[in-house]
């Protein structure tokens, strides 16, 4: 069985958190047996992001959602780290500007939807508008419940638009959050990043929990599935994020164009 099946949320399944371990690792441990197939698994993903790039008939766009210190930066760090910048793309969505504010909430989304042949990679993204929207009250709740139909319709025409959607839910638990930002707060190299935002929004964690429920129970489908990534570890998050992403490519069947030239006819001077 592929990773990928391993980690795919059903169709249609009610989602509960609770029943999925942040610590599950499939059994493996860490070792250079591991790090050899994560190696293995980027050059992979770097082959056929080339492909994508030469053939020009797809895109690729992989979303990151996490609760803070899920390590959206490191996946981002670890998966794309072979990965030639000039077909990748990553958009970070923080507080909306005055002027995204001024427009719908997935203008500025669907601004930043890679062009075919790049893979786009969103940290953060429009589930904002029914995690943080939704937990802190600040649109009303007959706003936010419409979005999760708008979402599925939004998403329904980037894969109408050969967009090939990946979601990733990287799942930690309570107290491995507590550890990494005692980490932060520890390490000089890191410390930049810690914020009391961070630590007042842990009390909204069984809220962000139901958030998060509800937006991969309804907000999933086989065109744009969501994937819940077990992260406690990061070494396997890496390894699993890739893979997935690995695999999904390489079932798009995708092919080198033919010359734009007759080669027969090239003649060196």
């Amino acid at each position: 069985m592929k990773i990928r099946d391993q980690f795919l949320v059903p169709h249609k399944e009610k989602v509960k958190l609770s029943k999925y371990d942040p610590d599950n690792t499939l059994g493996l441990e860490k070792s250079a047996k591991v790090a050899h197939l994560l190696e293995k698994s980027l050059h992979k993903v770097d082959s056929m992001q080339y492909l994508l790039y030469a053939e020009k008939k797809h895109a690729v766009l992989v979303v990151l959602q996490a609760l803070d210190a899920g390590g959206k930066d490191g996946t981002i760090r670890h998966v794309m780290s072979g990965v030639s910048p000039q077909g990748c793309r990553v958009t970070s969505f923080k507080v909306p500007t005055p002027e995204e504010a001024s427009h719908d909430f997935l203008w500025r989304i669907h601004k930043a939807v890679p062009e075919k042949g790049e893979i786009g990679m969103f940290n953060r993204s429009h589930y904002e508008d029914v995690l943080v929207v939704r937990v802190h009250n600040l649109v009303p709740k007959d706003v936010w419940r419409e979005r999760y139909d708008q979402i599925n319709a939004f998403e329904d025409l980037l894969a109408q638009s050969n967009v090939r959607i990946l979601k990733f839910f990287l799942h930690i638990s309570k107290n491995e959050q507590k550890k990494r930002f005692e980490e932060r707060i520890h390490d000089p190299d890191k410390r930049w990043k810690i914020s009391e935002a961070d630590f007042a929004e842990r009390k909204y964690w069984d809220d962000y929990i139901d958030a998060y429920q509800e937006a991969l129970t309804r907000c999933n489908s086989k065109a744009s599935p969501w994937f819940i990534v077990p992260s406690n570890k990061k070494w396997f998050r890496n390894l699993a994020v890739s893979q997935i992403i690995a695999e999904t490519m390489e079932d798009m069947d995708m092919k080198f164009p033919k010359p734009t030239v007759d080669l027969n006819k090239l003649k060196w001077k």
